[in-house]
């Protein structure tokens, strides 16, 4: 195979090479290089549907791999300072669904904070792994969820000391950070792995301006959101491994749901982004942190608005802070998040990640410009103008503290009822509610419904927020436990 460096992109290069060899397709997929899907091929162009191909020997398994796909592999372990790193083709959810599928089993118990993605405790309903919550510390003008204290973290260490694992969000979606360095090291000091979602964080690897990364933290595994903040193709990212971990039980685990048709579009598209981010990936961040830090003080002298940053680190629940992350609170001028969100998007065509009931978030990365930049903070000076109003009946807390009856696989595989919303509390939830994006639960299975969570789930559905993980789309009904 001869020898590579961050250089190479050995994916992207073997399909160069299948494509310059005129190969009549006998095999999948059935569009045969587009000719078979004319419109499919018009509308993604020649070269891409030449390029969505089957495994073959010259470009290696997913599964099983032995050359190119291998290669690509060591090239990103070197690039993000791990062990070892799998290309992930069924987005993040499947890389953090590996991680907890291989270090718990049914009934073992894993230390997490609540504000976690449903990945999270989606990947407990299919191996029977029991939470153990760590609360996260609110922070009261914002409304957001914090990170983990250490104190929290080696409390929960303690009472539980058969844990297997402890997971940490490095960072949240807002961009707040926990101290991973110190519980990674309390993690290992009793026998537990940890593990860390970052799929908000794979910047960090490219930074030394920004939080410290969860392998350089010496994490056991990292799931990492390529294509988020890295320039890949949606669905495209990263699973990482310290080297305490075994690649072939993680990949065995893989294996178990991944597909065994990766696609070569989305392998390709990490192969590509992972050379750029290791040849530019510092110089580019750097420029994304200077956009945000612009963004932000524009956006503070509108009046109303509160970019928030660094000013919120306190050492323990906020103990970094990602500064590219472009979170503003909007309630000072009487909209909810969501409602900004909604009017960005509807009256100047622009979109946004996400707004929930007092903040929005902006995202930032390789791709942005300047003008845009200007775009929105004109945008949300005209919106300050034209629709703010008094701050009444808003909801502040994005957060609610669950209470949990039963485990997750328990109470999903359960036999339920299906009762209205308004009857709900005292029950126990056999399903998710969640708004989307980010797709963090306001209810899990085996949680108890209080009339807090009712009010929660009434007001997102009223300001507009997108509801879903239950099987009544409209949220009018819950699926609980049978005589519980």
């Amino acid at each position: 195979m001869g020898e590579i460096s961050q250089e190479n992109a050995p994916i992207y290069e073997a399909l160069e090479r299948l494509r310059k060899m005129r190969v009549v397709p006998f095999d999948v997929p059935g569009h045969k290089r587009g000719r078979g899907n004319p419109e499919l091929a018009r509308l993604l162009g020649e070269k891409c549907m030449s390029m969505d191909v089957n495994s073959m020997k010259p470009l290696d398994n997913l599964c099983h791999p032995v050359s190119v796909i291998r290669q690509a592999e060591e090239l990103a372990a070197e690039a993000f300072g791990a062990a070892h790193a799998f290309l992930m083709v069924g987005g993040t959810t499947s890389a953090v669904q590996a991680m907890v599928l291989s270090v718990a089993k049914r009934g073992e118990k894993i230390i997490l904070p609540r504000n976690v993605h449903r990945s999270v405790i989606g990947a407990m309903v299919l191996c029977g792994a029991v939470p153990v919550y760590v609360n996260p510390q609110c922070n009261d003008r914002l409304g957001i969820p914090l990170g983990m204290t250490v104190e929290d973290v080696k409390k929960a260490i303690e009472e539980n000391p058969d844990a297997k694992a402890v997971l940490v969000n490095n960072p949240t979606y807002y961009g707040i950070c926990s101290d991973i360095k110190t519980i990674v090291k309390m993690a290992h000091d009793h026998g537990m792995y940890c593990l860390a979602d970052e799929a908000h964080g794979t910047h960090f690897y490219f930074s030394d301006q920004l939080p410290v990364s969860a392998m350089e933290a010496g994490a056991d595994m990292a799931a990492v959101s390529m294509h988020k903040s890295g320039g890949s193709l949606t669905q495209s990212s990263l699973l990482l491994l310290g080297p305490n971990m075994s690649e072939g039980y993680v990949r065995q685990i893989i294996n178990l749901t991944q597909t065994t048709s990766g696609s070569y579009l989305l392998l390709s598209s990490l192969d590509i982004s992972r050379r750029n981010l290791a040849l530019r990936g510092k110089e580019t961040f750097e420029k994304v942190r200077s956009y945000a830090k612009y963004a932000r003080a524009e956006i503070n002298d509108i009046g109303g608005y509160y970019a928030f940053c660094r000013e919120l680190i306190n050492g323990n629940s906020v103990y970094d802070f990602d500064v590219t992350k472009l979170a503003v609170h909007t309630l000072d001028v009487g909209l909810a998040g969501i409602e900004v969100y909604d009017l960005l998007r509807d009256e100047y065509d622009i979109q946004i990640e996400f707004g929930d009931f007092g903040n929005f978030l902006a995202y930032l990365s390789i791709g942005d410009r300047k003008q845009d930049i200007e775009r929105l903070v004109s945008a949300l000076a005209e919106i300050s103008r034209r629709f703010g109003k008094e701050k009444v009946n808003l909801m502040t807390q994005e957060y609610v503290d669950p209470q949990v009856a039963v485990s997750p696989q328990d109470a999903f595989y359960a036999d339920k009822e299906k009762v209205e919303l308004k009857d709900a509390p005292g029950r126990i939830s056999g399903e998710f509610v969640m708004c989307y994006p980010p797709g963090i639960p306001i209810l899990a299975p085996g949680e108890r419904v209080t009339q807090e969570i009712r009010e929660h789930i009434e007001y997102a559905r009223e300001k507009g927020c997108t509801l879903t993980g239950a099987e009544d789309l409209e949220i009018r009904h819950l699926n609980v436990l049978k005589g519980v």
